[in-house]
């Protein structure tokens, strides 16, 4: 049964390609192709002089939700795509044909189990923007705080679990004959983004990512995050703080509230570096339907985000791998970075560094220290997965989500500011993050988290040199009964004394040590010495 609705599903795409006259695209991926003709003598087929661009964005929304969020990925990257695909692409973002305000209210009352009036004192049945996933509505609570609705699409999960179902089939026929399937891995990306798209179908896990996020920028001067309403929160209904703030892609409006756009642009790479270094957490679909800007101080301009139905984290070991990468970049040292490649295991371990070095360099140098509008990505990307090729790089599904949320963050950089300094931006964030992770800071932070176990193995001193200062008693008793071995025992008696000693030193520093760290009145690095030496002798003690 799977496999026969899966095989809908795949003449529905082909169908839907040729419904909208976008024929190239069956002959390139050669999907079902034998049967395209099938599809010419079906009702319904569009004009193919029609723009292709609205041709495209048609297509995507007829296809649903996964199809619908790769479209607003693309629109971000006009360097990759002409204006007037761009143009259309981008009204994916927010403009996603709504659905019934009466099936989002039917879905509000099963969720509270009583009626929409009863909860709000006012429901707007209007869409204020409409998604691939949800949609959303303004209102106002009984307390009188203004609020936007999140409502779950009727039938999403079941039409987003019958494409995944697709893209596993495509993606396993990719893995068995596709000459690069081993090395690109497209059954793990592909089950990736099953996690990711299945989380975002419960909203309660979205408001939550909304409450780490805005304790994460809690204070701070360059994001705000909205307030949850979790009282109101269901599975499939999301309550949370209506912001206002002007759409990050309303370049007109923001230049008319004279927004500095620099300092807009440069503070929207360090949000990210921090995001995903320093919080390990961050908001992985940054298309411009998500982004606002507030212009209440237009020197200082501050951004307000929504939708944390995807986040991203990263393990410590990829954190530091993709900090020392960046860092080796921004330093043009690309022998570090091919070494970096091959230390890690992305590529083979008989791989000659110097080759990989040598193509690293040849690609990364020419957009060295350039803005953006300088760069043509889109010509490095073919650079970069040609080395790939050449090298045999493993894809690595885990950073699927970075990379994408990369993808949008550029394109919005583009957008603001073409003139942004990407490297020059980014380098002092990822200097001061490596700087905690090796520095003293660092080692304050390790010395604090153990300090549990040190105040147990402190507890122990006292009986522990109880003990030791008792034998020597012992021994000097069976000096008198052993007389032969007077000398050797007195040799014995005065090694322990020594060590006696030691141990009280070890005590007495281990002890300041402590509390030291308790008050932290002393530079971490004298702290850390402190800590160390006390605890190294009781370790080092026969």
């Amino acid at each position: 049964m799977a496999k026969r609705s899966t095989l809908r599903r795949m003449l529905t795409i082909q169908r839907v390609l040729v419904k909208y006259g976008l024929d190239d695209i069956i002959k390139e991926t050669h999907l079902l192709r034998p049967l395209r003709f099938i599809f010419y003598l079906l009702p319904g087929r569009r004009d193919s002089s029609a723009p292709i661009g609205e041709r495209i964005r048609l297509a995507l929304e007829e296809l649903g939700p996964i199809f619908i969020k790769f479209g607003q990925a693309l629109s971000t990257r006009r360097d990759l795509l002409p204006a007037d695909i761009a143009d259309e692409l981008a009204k994916l973002q927010d403009a996603v044909p709504p659905f019934p305000a009466e099936q989002a209210v039917a879905i509000i009352d099963a969720a509270y189990g009583e009626p929409v009036d009863v909860v709000f004192e006012r429901f707007d049945q209007e869409p204020l923007a409409a998604a691939s996933i949800a949609q959303v509505h303004t209102a106002k609570l009984k307390t009188g705080h203004e609020v936007i609705v999140k409502v779950l699409r009727p039938g999403v999960q079941e039409q987003i679990e019958g494409d995944l179902a697709v893209l596993r089939s495509i993606a396993g026929l990719a893995d068995r004959h596709w000459q690069h399937g081993k090395r690109l891995r497209p059954l793990e990306v592909v089950a990736e983004y099953e996690n990711t798209i299945i989380d975002e179908l419960d909203l309660m896990r979205e408001a939550a990512n909304t409450a780490q996020l805005k304790r994460n920028f809690q204070g701070s001067e360059m994001l705000y995050v909205p307030d949850v309403y979790w009282d109101y929160c269901r599975p499939e209904v999301l309550i949370q703080e209506r912001i206002y703030g002007t759409p990050i892609s309303d370049m007109d409006a923001l230049l008319e509230a004279g927004t500095d756009i620099q300092v807009l642009a440069e503070n929207g790479v360090e949000i990210f570096f921090t995001q995903v270094f320093r919080h390990n957490f961050f908001h992985a679909d940054m298309h411009p339907g998500n982004i606002f800007v507030i212009t209440t101080d237009p020197d200082k301009p501050k951004y307000a985000a929504v939708d944390f139905g995807i986040i991203g984290t990263l393990s410590p070991e990829d954190q530091r791998y993709l900090a020392e990468n960046f860092l080796a970049f921004f330093d043009r040292d690309y022998h570090r970075i091919a070494k970096l490649h091959l230390d890690s295991g992305w590529v083979p371990a008989e791989t000659r560094i110097d080759q990989l070095e040598t193509a690293i360099r040849t690609v990364c140098e020419p957009i060295f220290n350039k803005p953006l509008a300088e760069i043509s990505f889109a010509q490095m990307l073919m650079r970069l997965f040609k080395v790939a090729q050449r090298f045999n790089v493993e894809i690595q599904p885990q950073m699927i989500l970075l990379h994408k949320t990369l993808f949008n963050i550029e394109g919005l950089g583009r957008q603001l500011y073409p003139q942004l300094d990407l490297w020059k931006t980014a380098h002092p964030v990822l200097k001061r993050w490596m700087d905690e992770q090796v520095g003293p800071r660092a080692m304050l932070n390790d010395l604090r988290n153990n300090l549990p176990q040190l105040r147990n193995a402190l507890l122990e001193l006292p009986a522990i040199i109880e003990h030791l200062s008792e034998r020597p008693n012992d021994r000097q008793a069976d000096v008198a009964a052993r007389s032969a071995e007077l000398q050797l025992q007195r040799e014995q008696s005065a090694l322990q004394r020594r060590q006696n000693f030691w141990l009280t030193i070890a005590a007495t520093t281990a002890l300041s040590g402590t509390l030291i760290l308790t008050f932290a009145s002393v530079p971490a690095m004298g702290l850390g010495l402190l800590v160390a030496t006390g605890v190294a002798a009781v370790m080092a003690r026969p």
